[in-house]
């Protein structure tokens, strides 16, 4: 695979470069693809010069049914068997004529044989498709939405069988396309039989019925006679109603051991006031539902008190702090600055008191929403029990979140260790302190610490810091931390603790990091414990998180609703409110309404100097997934702006499809990424090109114009040249030159 990459080169030259990237050399998958259209083009000439498709029309049918009577007569054996292989044949190479001969099986054997003969040929039919499409598509579409078709075939292993039979039910559905459709998928052979030899006998049955009428009818529109004209309404309704029952019984396996409440004092219940609670239980008292909303510690949860907003609290401190060590930078000269380790953290708990009200219980209550402060137990998907109260409701949102993950590091327990939860409690400085993680965590608060004074070294287990982001990314952020005083060491991985030392091991031996403080920063395990979940029997993801549907309900219960950290797939504090909002819609009004979670265009940052943000698509998941790409790249070097802020650094990555401006993904390392990186996510979100971007108006000086010189570089590396060899030659004409 080759990522195509265009690069700016200053404010007017831009190059278009092929990067090579490792890959597994294959044989090329369209060798099938092309013989297939040489196969398909010979038999369909075969099919058109033999006039075999003149027999297959209702004329036809009518004109020849005493003739088709009298050879079943002469030998019914040999004629059913003769009739199923060609409508095998018809329906493996979808040919046209199909339902003509599904009548004729109903005129010629009659209702119960032309439906056995037609049941079985049709499956049969349909199953070699199925296999055919496989053979010669699979490889060359796998290659090309590698990524689509994993999501698929992850429903797929779920409910493959039930989606199959509900397309199958549909007999006005074009089942040449469920055959070829269904080739594509991991969807095992045998299921696709049996499940199509099913669900296609409602239909058959149908089609066969109005065949044994066919000397009634002058045209296929015959069909839709008022009879059959119901039939078809009450087929197409049983795709519906067997999902409800699907649903309702499954529910109803875990749900039978509860007694059901007459009435509920709630319509809500939301167990944990974080982001993903305060969010659902906002929106459930807007629309006028009844809401409980309880917490047992703090209101806010951890981005509030222990993440989000003390981090960057911190963060902006210690980026004061460097600008006065760069004060030369700005033509000034160095000043002599002091500053008081305790007062810079009591600044940290200053900024949470003054956010508090916005998620206060005084705040809620005035909204409608009865906060209550417990500890809250699940006693059934109808009861939850708190402060010695029980407590009936039609719904519960799980939104309990997550705690720092804790390895299981032999003598880590016998240390007094920090994580992202206690770390704010320090006031006096530590002289040495011990990192580990090199993820956004650990990043963000060693190049924290480390500016104001602390002696850090970072451990990361990784080839290299932020593994989440591409190689570059991670490159740049490592070389700044460094210059920040961050002593970095990767492929590094801890083997025990002992009081003030840390062991790791790297490249077979042992190595030993002394240290005051160690903070232990390796992402967050889900709270799912210890308020009745284990009881309820609710499914638990290989990583902790709880299992959701689309519609974010657990597999188990389907009024008890799940969102944010507790369940992931991100745990970042804007995904916990975007879900929120789905869970709260799908629980009052479901089943009237209900809306499957949306998680196309989820962007994140990190928040070190320079920050770095992304959205979609990286390099590295391009090519693990197989997606070719076009990578444009504007250096933030260039910008005028940054220039004038000494932030010169950094840059602006869009991947795109070759030859195309839709954007896949965006990452932006520099000053303020985070919020230039907004522009993309609008333009992701709305299907906005780099084009769009290109033609609209940025302010000058300002950092946002960096989106538009890389949409600049793009287009540039796209001009057509030729046309443009034309115009040269037509301004040449106008000047008088020949």
């Amino acid at each position: 695979m080759k990522v195509r990459t265009a690069i700016a080169l200053g404010n007017d030259h831009a190059t278009v470069l092929d990067m090579p990237q490792t890959m597994p050399k294959k044989k090329s998958p369209w060798l099938k693809v092309a013989l297939f259209f040489l196969i398909g083009v010979s038999v369909l000439t075969a099919y058109h010069l033999s006039g075999v498709g003149s027999y297959l029309t209702l004329e036809a049918l009518k004109e020849n049914q005493e003739l088709l009577l009298l050879k079943v007569a002469e030998g019914p054996w040999v004629t059913a068997l003769t009739f199923g292989i060609f409508y095998v044949i018809v329906t493996a190479f979808s040919f046209p004529g199909a339902s003509v001969l599904t009548l004729a099986a109903g005129a010629v054997f009659g209702l119960a044989k032309g439906t056995l003969i037609v049941s079985f040929a049709s499956t049969i039919g349909a199953t070699l498709a199925f296999l055919l499409t496989r053979f010669f598509f699979k490889e060359a579409t796998e290659a090309k939405f590698r990524s689509s078709l994993e999501s698929v075939n992850r429903g797929l292993e779920k409910d493959g069988a039930f989606y199959l039979l509900t397309l199958r039910l549909m007999p006005l559905f074009p089942f040449f396309l469920v055959n070829a459709v269904m080739g594509l998928t991991k969807v095992k052979t045998s299921t696709f039989f049996i499940v199509s030899q099913i669900g296609m006998i409602p239909g058959t049955l149908a089609y066969v019925n109005a065949g044994t009428q066919v000397s009634k009818i002058d045209s296929l529109k015959g069909i839709l006679s008022p009879e059959l004209l119901g039939s078809f309404v009450v087929l197409g309704l049983v795709p519906i109603i067997s999902k409800m029952g699907i649903d309702y019984f499954r529910s109803r396996k875990f749900l039978r051991r509860f007694k059901k409440p007459k009435s509920f004092d709630y319509n809500m219940i939301v167990i944990g006031a974080g982001s993903a609670g305060l969010v659902s239980a906002y929106i459930a008292s807007a629309v006028k539902a009844k809401v409980a909303l309880i917490e047992k510690h703090k209101m806010g949860g951890d981005c509030l008190n222990t993440g989000c907003v003390p981090s960057k609290a911190l963060l902006r401190s210690a980026k004061v702090l460097s600008l006065f060590k760069r004060a030369e930078e700005f033509g000034l000269k160095t000043p002599s600055l002091e500053f008081d380790f305790a007062k810079v953290m009591e600044r940290v708990q200053n900024v949470i008191r003054e956010i508090e009200p916005h998620d206060s219980v005084e705040r809620y209550t005035g909204l409608g929403v009865d906060c209550i402060s417990g500890e809250a137990k699940i006693l059934s998907p109808f009861e939850v029990s708190v402060n010695g109260k029980t407590l009936t409701t039609k719904n519960i949102v799980v939104a309990t979140g997550a705690r720092p993950l804790v390895p299981n590091l032999p003598g880590l327990s016998d240390v007094k260790f920090l994580t992202s939860d206690t770390v704010w409690n320090l006031r006096e400085k530590p002289r040495r302190m011990v990192v580990l993680g090199g993820g956004a965590i650990g990043a963000e608060l060693s190049q924290a610490f480390s500016r104001l004074g602390v002696q850090i070294t970072m451990v990361e287990m990784s080839p290299r810091i932020l593994s989440k982001e591409d190689t570059d990314v991670s490159e740049i952020m490592q070389k700044k931390l460094k210059k920040d005083g961050v002593n970095v060491l990767v492929g590094h991985r801890a083997v025990r603790v002992r009081p003030g030392v840390l062991v790791c091991e790297v490249g077979g031996r042992e190595v030993e990091i002394e240290f005051d403080q160690i903070l232990v920063a390796l992402g967050r395990k889900a709270n799912v414990s210890g308020f009745g979940l284990e009881a309820l029997e609710i499914e638990l993801a290989p990583n902790g998180t709880i299992v959701a549907d689309s519609f974010l309900r657990t597999t188990n219960y389907p009024n008890i609703y799940v969102c944010g950290d507790v369940t992931g797939p991100y745990q970042f504090t804007h995904v916990a409110s975007h879900q929120a909002w789905y869970v709260a819609v799908n629980a009052l009004f479901s089943p009237f309404k209900k809306f499957a979670v949306d998680y196309r265009v989820i962007p994140w940052c990190t928040f070190t100097d320079p920050e770095v943000a992304r959205v979609g698509l990286s390099e590295i998941e391009a090519i693990e997934k197989g997606i070719e790409v076009e990578v444009t790249r504007y250096g933030i070097d260039d910008l005028d702006r940054a220039i004038a802020e000494s932030e010169a650094h950094g840059f602006v990555k869009v991947l795109t499809p070759p030859g195309s401006d839709r954007i896949l993904g965006a990452t932006i390392v520099g000053a303020h990424a985070g919020e230039l990186l907004a522009e993309y996510v609008l333009a992701m979100k709305h299907g906005l090109g780099l084009n769009k971007i290109l033609g609209t108006i940025h302010s000058y000086p300002t950092m946002a114009e960096a989106n538009k010189f890389a949409a600049g570089v793009w287009r540039k590396a796209h001009a057509p040249q030729g046309v443009l060899k034309w115009v040269e030659r037509y301004h040449a004409f106008r000047r008088g030159g020949r």
